[in-house]
C-alpha cells in the first residue's frame, strides 16, 4: 500500500547534471559524485554510475530490513552483510536492470537465514518499490 505525502518522515533530494555522464549531488552536500558510464557500456568508467548507487542504497535498506525482521524473530544477525549486485542490459523496451541480493549471516542456521531473507524482502522498501518490475534473486 502506498504511503501518503502526510506520512513521509524524510525526503532525500538529489540532482543530476548531464545524466549518466556528469554529476549527482544531494541538496545537503553529503553526496556529490561524478557519474560516468562503465567501460562495459562504452564509457570512461572514471566515476561511479547509477547502478552502483542503486546497489549501495538497496543493500543498506535490505540490511536494515533484515535487522528488523531478525529482531522480531529473536535471531542475532550481528556481523551479517548484504550485497546487492545490480546488472543493466538491453531488453525489448530498451534497457532494464536485474538484481541479486546476497546475505551472509554468520552463526545462523541456513534454513533460518533463508526465512529471514525472504521476510526482509517482503518488508524492505526498495524491494516493495521494484516488486513486479525487476527480477530479484535472493541468495
Amino acid at each position: 500500500m502506498p504511503i501518503q505525502q502526510s506520512d513521509v518522515l524524510y525526503t532525500a533530494v538529489a540532482t543530476a547534471e548531464n545524466g549518466r555522464d556528469g554529476r549527482v549531488a544531494t541538496d545537503d552536500g553529503k553526496l556529490d559524485v561524478v557519474v560516468n558510464p562503465p567501460k562495459e557500456m562504452g564509457g570512461s568508467g572514471a566515476g561511479t554510475n547509477p547502478e552502483q548507487l542503486f546497489a549501495a542504497g538497496y543493500s543498506a535498506c535490505f540490511q536494515g530490513a533484515l535487522s528488523v525482521v531478525a529482531r522480531q524473530e529473536g535471531v542475532d544477525v550481528s556481523g551479517s552483510t548484504v550485497t546487492a549486485k545490480v546488472g543493466i542490459g538491453r531488453n525489448e523496451e530498451g534497457f532494464g536492470i536485474i538484481v541479486e541480493i546476497t546475505a551472509e549471516i554468520p552463526n545462523v542456521e541456513e534454513s533460518v537465514a533463508r526465512e529471514l531473507i525472504e521476510k526482509a524482502h517482503q518488508v524492505c522498501p526498495y524491494s516493495k518499490a521494484i516488486r513486479g518490475n525487476i527480477t530479484v534473486t535472493l541468495v
